[in-house]
């Protein structure tokens, strides 16, 4: 039930190569703008390969008709780069959102422990009253105790050793001298320490930070609802880009059929299903939100924190309590043998192609392992295995296979055949965890399919 680790993102150019769409934009990019050098390259770089790809559709999209073409090219963009643009800045907003909030819960903290230190001082002054300084007393103590020990061996040590009233009159005016000494010693020591305060001097102290303490979390907590709804505001305007995806998505879906050249159908066909991959992404990244809000209801959602770990995966084993079996599979594909259900690690690669094929109706089993071990495992199920690629089919890479972990392997998903000998899947775990992203590869025979 583990899955494949992070695709290594040093594969770009072959990602670019294979007429990936993933990041790109078309005519309506604004100019590379960035905070920092690195910024400033990668926008350039985003910016240039965006000019080339509107280049690549409008020349697979000549001969349509220009409102056509016009649909195709908007959802492109609406998809690859405005939908892009404003999924950073809902990340940018959350970071700095939380990032206020704790601010503002540690202030707050601050000013619960000054109130609190308050409390404590008041209930001592009902009891030895506003002079009485704790330092100083303490200082004294100590004095004491270094000098001689206590006060009653002491006494007692000076009746029963004098031998003579003047011996008894003398040693106490040397105790009397001694005690003068203590006073001394402890009023200098406490001054020394600037800590001769009584408590009267304390509260009042205290009362000062407390009101400095409250300006500061009353100023936080703005700063925290402030960039509370800022964030708000970027993911209301993310899930209104998504929505005019949706509607443009469905429009031009009605109209591909028009298309008479085979190039234009592949290039609307491609944008399509950009469209649809987001959609997909915007659907797993609230499955996600709503998990984590079931085990801490102060997490915001979001990726989750650390990367899975892979580990080798159990042995396929029955659950007592199967599963319906999934709808009838389309082309012979599928199987209800194995399947007890999605029991890959959420936000994996598996869990992608398990989930994928399960919405097209196609049953797979509930342990093939790792993507790169899905080849091997799949025929003990009765499952077919070939080099054909097939819409719904699962495409098992091998370790280190066209970016690939190197151990653990990957899997996607196919969600188009081309009559030119090239294909699009669709793949989770690209660059993390959840993380969408889709390519165009190339069918030599040197793929592993499990229809």
């Amino acid at each position: 039930m583990t899955n494949v680790r992070v695709i290594k993102p040093a594969l770009a150019a072959l990602v670019a190569a294979a007429a990936c769409v993933g990041g790109l934009a078309f005519s309506s990019a604004q100019p590379a703008q960035a905070d920092t050098y690195s910024d400033l390259i990668n926008a350039q770089n985003q910016h240039a390969a965006s000019v080339q790809r509107e280049a690549e559709l409008k020349q697979q999209l000549a001969g349509a008709s220009q409102d056509l073409a016009n649909k195709v090219l908007e959802l492109d963009d609406l998809t690859n780069n405005k939908i892009v643009a404003a999924q950073a800045k809902v990340t940018q907003a959350n970071e700095d959102a939380a990032t206020a909030q704790d601010e503002a819960d540690a202030a707050s903290g601050r000013l619960s422990a000054a109130q609190k230190d308050k409390e404590t001082l008041e209930e001592q002054i009902k009891q030895t009253g506003k002079d009485y300084d704790d330092a100083h007393a303490a200082v004294a103590q100590l004095a004491r105790d270094e000098m001689h020990g206590s006060n009653a061996s002491d006494v007692m040590s000076v009746v029963t050793g004098a031998t003579s009233t003047q011996d008894f009159v003398n040693s106490m005016q040397s105790r009397d001298a001694l005690s003068r000494n203590e006073a001394n010693a402890a009023s200098s020591a406490a001054n020394s320490l600037s800590t001769s305060k009584n408590r009267g001097e304390r509260l009042a102290a205290i009362e000062k930070q407390i009101a400095v303490l409250k300006t500061q979390a009353d100023e936080k907590a703005a700063s925290a609802q402030t960039a509370a709804e800022t964030a708000q505001s970027e993911r209301d305007a993310l899930d209104k880009l998504r929505q005019e995806g949706e509607a443009r998505r469905d429009e031009l879906s009605s109209m591909i059929d028009s298309l008479d050249s085979q190039s234009a159908k592949q290039a609307a066909q491609t944008v399509l299903i950009a469209s649809q991959v987001d959609s997909y992404n915007r659907q797993f990244q609230k499955e996600q939100q709503d998990a984590a809000n079931r085990v801490d209801t102060g997490n915001q959602g979001g990726t989750p924190s650390t990367p899975v770990t892979p580990a080798p995966a159990p042995a396929p084993a029955p659950a007592p309590a199967p599963a319906p079996a999934p709808a009838p599979s389309v082309g012979g594909q599928g199987t209800s043998n194995g399947d007890y259900g999605n029991a890959y690690t959420a936000g994996q690669c598996t869990y992608w192609a398990y989930e994928r094929r399960r919405q097209m109706g196609i049953g797979t089993p509930s342990y093939l392992g790792n993507g790169g071990d899905w080849w091997r495992s799949a025929p003990s199920y009765g499952l077919r295995v070939d080099h054909n690629p097939q819409v719904g089919a699962a495409l098992s890479f091998l370790p280190g296979q066209d970016g690939a972990d190197g151990t653990w392997g990957h899997v996607a998903v196919v969600e188009a055949v081309y009559g030119d000998g090239t294909f699009q899947i669709s793949e989770m775990n690209w660059g993390g965890p959840w993380n969408m992203h889709y390519r165009t590869l190339t069918n030599l025979g040197q793929y592993w399919f499990v229809h």
